[in-house]
């Protein structure tokens, strides 16, 4: 058993010093503006590599040296071994402002910082690349030649290419568009009146809470079109004064508190010109989520997910896609009481009919095969798989990522469905991993990092053979993180018990330190269910910049986080703000243990769902920390969405005081450590609301708190001028209240 004590032992032996040869040279300080300037320190970051039908072509975006948030198109021919831009986004693009729905889907997909091409599709035939650009859309071929598709004012979302190839779709004022392509799209469904219907695309909380960014479905050969149709009508309005520098827009955003009305959704099937259009039965119960639709590979069905208001069934429906007739072919339930089920990209539907499919039904999430009515469990063990990347059906192989060797470290592993027992792994331990595959499984694009080395990416066969580099990223003399490497000081991990045994992981990086004397402790946390902080990546540059400023960098990640399990997991249910708030003390008070850690000056810093936890910490143990930054925080949780509150809390009209109890209203007069807030005056998902409502009841409870604001800013308070004042104002505010290193 891995315990606090030897945890505590190999603190005191271990030596944090990454570039030991490199001790005598002197590295400037890393401070927060060069963190975020470009060219960004973690070296390039490529995004979506794809590989071209005919796998001749390896096509990513590239962010530039002198912009590390503008992307370009490039493509790597494997014939050649050569490397090209295929679409510059600044000669090609207009600077054309994007739509506010096109800013909001952004900001959805978790992209709202980036410019420049963020999304792209290659043509089924691989002559070409479909390529959206500041709200249009475009056709880039390989011969170097483009092709402009769209030219209007408004933005066209979601935009994609059918199965075949031959037509483009969009959605565009409301409604789905279709068009051959380099002919005039047309509208292929109504325009209704009622402004709150839209056609094509996907309601508020699936793009947030489901990751279902889209809302229509092309079938194989292009033969018909399945398109959600949703209603927003019922659903209430938050007034959103989107507050900025120069001026304030007021937005009535329609958003769906916890509790209250979901927009009503439906799905048809229809011709690739809106012709025959037929309603899917979803079955008579409309307070239902539309949680995933795939076609059967021949097009013979359309599987659609169906997941009750609950979030504790998950019926598989097929339907006929000629009349709208479903059938339940099998039903998922959550895997304990008092849990719930997670979401999931990870299954695949096979030529034979059969599904690859994932769940936690053993208390770990693991893969199944389901054919003919039957069940087969294909891995199993106290281990979580957490991705499913490809499936070579010719070769009856199945690869996947997963926590098997080590849960901080996440690796790539195939295994034969003859023999699921015989599981192969096909990345380097030393490193974390991730990986996808083209759509036949035959060739894998691996990401791998370390806590020494920036992320790698490059293509590999199918045992895990690299063949070549995306991108090496080598932490060489011309890597922009050069500089900075004599001062790298390495992270530690270990484990400390909660109150009921359970493990938990923690990471600590240590700045050179002077014996005899104690530091203090910058404290991370998110603690919301999702996110797994404590990992053995690639993290540095920021990391490193606290280190820097003489603090001790620390997180732990508290059950209810994701990773670990049912078990882990559970004890956040109907008691959001509790089981964190005692394991994120258990990891102060482990702190405190330490002789190099000044137990005065331990300050908690945390983002939305760390935002509320700040609070709450701060509520619930007085005197505990020396001070605490809250973030965007959720302060009440009637405020928030349906699908992610309702998943872990219930309604509120159903389970009033565990509301009562998570909220972070009723105790505000009671912080009695220095607290900072933190917000965006624009904030379109933790609604600005949430901060007022905090900051009203310690104004009239006579509490001093201080206070930052971020006019124009959304959820995501980042660039690169304000992400470095960001942290400033936050160093500033620890150094006002003596949370300093000692001289």
């Amino acid at each position: 058993m891995r315990s606090m004590l030897l945890a505590t032992a190999a603190l005191f032996l271990s030596a944090p010093a990454l570039a030991e040869d490199n001790a005598m040279t002197a590295a400037p300080e890393l401070t927060f503006e060069r963190v975020f300037a470009s060219p960004g320190l973690d070296g390039p970051s490529p995004r979506q590599a794809k590989l071209s039908p005919d796998g001749r072509f390896l096509t990513l975006l590239r962010n530039r040296e002198s912009d590390r948030e503008r992307y370009d198109l490039w493509g790597y021919d494997r014939t050649t071994g050569e490397w090209r831009m295929l679409v510059d986004s600044e000669a090609l693009g207009t600077g054309r402002e994007l739509s506010e729905d096109e800013k909001m889907q952004r900001e959805r997909a978790r992209v709202g910082s980036l410019k420049g091409i963020i999304d792209y599709q290659w043509a089924s035939d691989g002559s070409g690349v479909l390529v959206p650009l500041d709200g249009d859309l475009y056709l880039a071929r390989l011969d170097g030649s483009t092709l402009r598709l769209t030219d209007t004012e408004e933005s066209e979302l979601n935009p994609a290419l059918s199965e075949t190839g031959e037509y483009v779709s969009f959605v565009r004022d409301r409604q789905l568009w279709v068009g051959a392509v380099g002919s005039e799209a047309a509208p292929v469904t109504p325009q209704e009146d009622n402004e709150n219907v839209r056609w094509g695309e996907a309601e508020f909380v699936a793009q947030e809470e489901m990751a279902r960014l889209t809302g229509y479905w092309w079938s194989p050969q292009d033969r018909r079109i399945a398109v959600e149709r949703f209603d927003e009508s019922e659903v209430g309005v938050v007034t959103r004064a989107a507050i900025g520098a120069t001026g304030t827009r007021v937005y009535d955003q329609r958003y769906p508190v916890a509790g209250s009305a979901n927009a009503l959704v439906e799905l048809f099937v229809m011709d690739p010109g809106g012709g025959n259009r037929v309603k899917v039965d979803l079955g008579e119960e409309t307070d239902i989520y539309l949680a995933r639709v795939d076609w059967a590979p021949d097009g013979s069905a359309l599987y659609v997910q169906r997941q009750n208001r609950d979030q504790t069934v998950l019926d598989m429906l097929r339907v006929d896609p000629a009349t709208g007739a479903s059938e339940v072919l099998f039903t998922e339930n959550a895997a304990v009481e008092d849990y719930w089920i997670n979401l999931s990209d990870n299954y695949q539907w096979l030529d034979d009919g059969s599904l690859i499919w994932w769940s936690e039904r053993d208390g770990f999430g693991h893969l199944y095969r389901y054919a003919d009515g039957e069940w087969t469990q294909l891995t199993q063990g106290d281990w979580m798989v957490t991705k499913l990347v490809g499936v070579d059906q010719q070769a009856g192989r199945v690869y996947f990522q997963g926590t098997m060797d080590d849960v901080l470290a996440q690796q790539v592993y195939g295994f034969d469905l003859d023999d699921p027992a015989a599981i192969e792994r096909l990345t380097d331990p030393a490193f974390v991993n991730s990986a996808s595959m083209d759509s036949k499984a035959q060739t894998l694009l691996v990401s791998r990092s370390k806590p020494d080395q920036p992320t790698q990416s490059y293509i590999a066969d199918t045992s895990g053979q690299r063949l070549t580099w995306i991108e090496e990223n080598a932490l060489d003399g011309q890597h922009p993180y050069a500089p900075f490497l004599a001062g790298h000081r390495a992270p530690e991990f270990g484990t400390i018990e909660a109150e009921d045994g359970t493990e938990l992981d923690w990471k600590m990086i240590r700045p050179e330190m002077e014996p005899g004397k104690r530091y203090p402790v910058y404290y991370y946390h998110y603690s919301g269910p999702g996110p797994q902080v404590v990992q053995r990546n690639w993290s540095a540059p920021l990391e490193q910049a606290i280190v820097d400023r003489g603090y001790i960098y620390f997180a732990l990640d508290n059950r209810g986080s994701a990773n670990r399990g049912v078990a882990f997991e559970q004890p956040i249910y109907r008691g959001m703000g509790g089981v964190e708030v005692r394991d994120q003390k258990a990891g102060a008070q482990f702190l405190k243990t330490l002789p190099f850690v000044d137990p005065d000056k331990i300050a908690i810093d945390g983002w939305s769902y760390g935002g509320y936890m700040t609070l709450k910490q701060l509520q619930a143990d007085p005197g505990l920390y020396a001070a605490g930054v809250a973030g965007a925080p959720v302060t009440r949780w009637e405020l928030y969405d349906t699908h992610y509150t309702e998943r872990y809390m219930g309604t509120p009209q159903d389970d009033a005081a565990a509301y009562a109890a998570a909220s972070a209203i009723p105790n505000a007069a009671g912080i009695t450590d220095p607290l900072l807030v933190i917000h965006g005056m624009a904030d379109d998902n933790v609604v600005f609301e949430n901060a007022t409502e905090v900051i009203a009841a310690m104004q009239e409870a006579n509490v001093p708190f201080e206070m930052m604001l971020y006019p124009g800013y959304t959820h995501r308070v980042s660039g690169e001028r304000i992400s470095p004042h960001r942290y400033n104002t936050m160093f500033r505010f620890f150094e006002s209240h003596g949370v300093i290193p000692p001289e």
